[in-house]
């Protein structure tokens, strides 16, 4: 392995829990319908289904520090999903005539998943576009050929999303283990050299601010002939770091004053996820890519099923929608 240079050691190693680091007040989060200080809880209706998400599986090729959805090559909590199951769904949005215009395939790694290019051809042949989420190392540099076929007739309907967590290979790496940095590069470099539509994923994790971050990515992307405006934040998403260490408030509905935001531009507002449990006899509806386990927030075997409120009891709701500001969307 090619030794860290001076600016990479800062991520070196990733930071230890301790005994004096903040927790989540046990008090939050438990009630459904109020705060622990007893104001009523915010919620959010889904005012129309834009983008429907797929998790295809919580396996993945990675076991990253950090990982919301704990993804491992070990973790099969969330079952692989078919292209029968997908299909199902997407005859539900045809049938009931939803406005849906994206389809995201997120995991685990999708690349794993040994139907996703048939997945993407039943999602790309009805005409809508294809989000894929991947880390773009060896499992979907397996599928290579197949996803040229894709390209070629699809365009840039089909837009894959590759996770690039920091500009050096030190910050990636803290996050997702050695050897990792340069498997990435590779794939990105094929993905945007075989004209495929191509966006990068990263995490405003390291404390620089944002301008220098993007600063620093389009620095990586001219090294390396990636043809990417890390400027554009469609192109180079930052998201906000979720921090399970770190207390965070809870949502009343005085807090959208407050932040200056309304229950409109949250992403369970306009978006579904998809997944199946290990064992479960057929898929389920959850709000959003960020929670995937708590029974609580099953909402369905269906689309319609889940065009209820959301309430949002969770700490990701708080530190990555509210005040982080961020969406999963394309």
């Amino acid at each position: 392995m090619t030794a860290l240079n001076t600016e990479d050691r800062q991520f070196e190693e990733a930071p230890k829990a301790t005994a004096d680091d903040p927790r989540i007040d046990p008090r939050k989060f438990k009630d459904r319908r109020v705060t622990a200080g007893g104001e009523p809880r915010a919620t959010v209706h889904l005012a129309r289904l834009e983008t429907l998400w797929f998790c295809t599986g919580t396996l993945c090729n990675l076991a990253c520090r950090n990982c919301y959805i704990e993804s491992s090559p070990r973790n099969d909590a969330l079952a692989y999903l078919t292209t029968v199951e997908v299909v199902e769904y997407l005859d539900e949005i045809e049938r009931e005539r939803l406005s849906t215009r994206t389809i995201g395939l997120t995991g685990g790694e999708p690349f794993m998943n040994p139907d996703v290019v048939p997945i993407l051809e039943a999602v790309l042949g009805r005409g809508y576009e294809a989000l894929v989420l991947t880390n773009a190392m060896k499992p979907m540099m397996r599928v290579s050929g197949r996803l040229l076929g894709l390209r070629k007739r699809f365009g840039a309907r089909l837009t894959v999303r590759v996770s690039t967590d920091h500009y050096r290979r030190g910050g990636h790496e803290a996050e997702r283990g050695p050897k990792s940095w340069a498997p990435m590069l590779d794939g990105l470099r094929w993905l945007t050299a075989h004209g495929f539509r191509v966006d990068v994923a990263g995490r405003l994790g390291s404390g620089e601010p944002e301008a220098a971050m993007r600063a620093g990515y389009q620095a990586l992307f001219g090294e390396h002939g990636i043809d990417i405006d890390a400027r554009d934040p469609k192109r180079l998403i930052l998201f906000p770091e979720m921090d399970r260490r770190r207390d965070v408030p809870e949502i009343s509905r005085a807090c959208w004053r407050k932040v200056g935001r309304g229950p409109e531009e949250m992403m369970c507002a306009t978006a579904r996820m998809v997944l199946k449990r290990k064992g479960a006899e057929r898929p389920v509806v959850v709000p959003c890519t960020l929670l995937p386990y708590g029974p609580a927030f099953e909402l369905g075997p269906t689309l319609m099923s889940s065009f209820t409120e959301v309430p949002l009891n969770h700490p990701h709701c708080a530190q990555f929608c509210v005040l982080g500001g961020a969406s999963c969307g394309g």
